[in-house]
């Protein structure tokens, strides 16, 4: 809107302003159901880095404690 335009009426602004509250509700509503789904996710990728560094814990304890190839010629010897 430019300034020369005529100046509006009481009833044109107070749809503007009311379209204006809309869409910052709207905007409100969005942004909290974001913030909602990126805290999830977080609480996920939390979750899931334990579950991996458990993981990594046990492969190494697994691999530490299995045999190692045994330096036997194999059986058609």
């Amino acid at each position: 809107m430019s300034h020369s335009e005529q100046p509006q009426s009481s009833q044109e602004l107070s749809e503007r302003i009311d379209a204006l509250e809309m869409r910052l509700t709207f905007q409100d509503d969005t942004i909290e159901t974001l913030n909602q789904t990126i805290t999830a996710q977080w609480r996920e990728i939390d979750a899931l880095k334990r579950q991996i560094a458990l993981l990594v814990e046990r492969l190494a304890e697994a691999q530490s404690t299995a045999e190692g190839p045994r330096h036997e010629p194999p059986p058609h010897y």
